[in-house]
């Protein structure tokens, strides 16, 4: 027992006071909600809406929900969700970069891709690069199919990495996926020791001694060069190659693209704003080409434009546009091919194929029957053209 009458007693009592209150204090500030820290800027997120968004999986399966799935039932899901973008075999097309291949049977005893050290290999496929499983199931997950991300089940999730895993030879025919064997399915990943952490970039253990960080070293104050601006740019020759990119891009998220329709650094009301200037019939010939070149067709009837919102609403334009070909063909070169088949374009939208129009497979549709009849209608109509 502290004695009160003797000094340093006293002190400690003083100073176990003054932490008290500290402690009181700090408790009391943590506790505050965001409204009351800052208020009008919204509302605290309630347990069920962290839950939704935390779904990443690390590198040692924290996060990883449990399920299952096939290389057979990858394969269908495959078939119906990817190939379109990704190819049959993991390919893939003009658009996107192959997923599969430059692996080899060594590869996976080692986990080192050796193809990765070639100077003139032609390419690098994603499971060339990737070095844990959790990075593909991860991303399968959060961002495909790419016209509509996190729709996959978690079971599907898992087919299709094993379907992936499978074409990459890293996991047999019969192979089913689950929570509890991905750990040993890591151990045979074709670059599983190919990362490093001896690049110096990140804290701790890994850069001790003489290598450090190159973010420590000191900034230029006198005679330095101009700033360089990076930016990406397409050659002329290359400009709406494949269609206006701004329109090929996916709803989600904030990159709209380019609009590659127009020369480079030009926007569609420059134009017209440049030709209304002119004045004259220049002018009026500049204004109604930017008009021409920017603007989407408007449907011309009710039904029209119910059909082209069906269209949007089942992300069939992430693959169609209106007059230009992205991934697949325009709805008005589909209109002019195969006008008044009615009863043809209801079937193929249902079923899907590929080789009518090039290599790349349209998966099969699963809207209403009602829905997929006025769309087909309306493209076998002339799409109101």
């Amino acid at each position: 027992m502290f004695n009160s009458h003797k000094p340093w007693a006293a002190g400690l009592l003083t100073l176990a006071a003054f932490w008290g209150l500290q402690a009181a204090a700090w408790s009391q500030t943590t506790t505050l909600s965001a409204q009351d820290r800052y208020p009008g800027a919204g509302r605290d997120a309630t347990p069920r809406e962290v839950a939704a968004w935390d779904i990443d999986v690390r590198p040692d399966f924290k996060g990883l929900p449990p399920g299952k799935g096939s290389v057979a039932q990858g394969q269908e899901v495959w078939e119906a969700k990817c190939a379109h973008c990704h190819g049959i075999f993991g390919e893939s097309n003009e658009v996107f970069s192959p997923l599969i291949g430059g692996t080899t049977a060594e590869d996976v005893k080692t986990g080192r891709v050796a193809n990765l050290s070639r100077t003139d290999y032609p390419g690098r496929t994603t499971l060339m690069k990737v070095a844990t499983v959790s990075t593909l199931w991860d991303y399968i997950r959060r961002a495909m199919p790419w016209n509509n991300p996190k729709s996959l089940s978690v079971d599907e999730v898992y087919a299709v990495t094993a379907f992936m895993l499978n074409l990459g030879n890293v996991v047999p025919d019969d192979f089913t996926l689950t929570e509890r064997n991905i750990a040993e399915v890591q151990q045979r990943m074709p670059n599983r020791n190919g990362m490093t952490l001896q690049h110096a970039l990140w804290p701790g253990k890994t850069w001790t001694g003489a290598a450090q960080p190159d973010v420590r070293n000191t900034p230029c104050m006198t005679d330095c060069r101009t700033e360089p601006r990076v930016a990406s740019l397409l050659p002329d020759f290359a400009r709406n190659a494949h269609g206006n990119l701004r329109e090929q891009n996916r709803i989600v998220g904030p990159q709209r693209g380019a609009d590659t329709s127009l020369p480079e650094g030009r926007s569609s009301q420059a134009v017209a704003t440049a030709g209304s200037a002119a004045g004259g019939p220049a002018g009026a010939a500049a204004s109604a080409s930017a008009s021409a070149v920017s603007a989407k067709p408007a449907p011309e009837s009710a039904a029209g434009k119910a059909a082209l919102g069906l269209a949007q609403k089942y992300q069939c334009t992430a693959c169609h546009a209106a007059d230009k070909k992205l991934v697949g063909p325009s709805f008005a070169d589909i209109a002019r091919r195969h006008a008044g088949k009615l009863d043809y374009l209801t079937g193929k939208i249902r079923a899907g194929g590929s080789s009518v129009w090039g290599p790349i497979p349209m998966p099969p549709q699963t809207l209403p029957d009602a829905d997929l009849r006025q769309i087909a209608a309306w493209l076998s109509a002339g799409a109101n053209k």
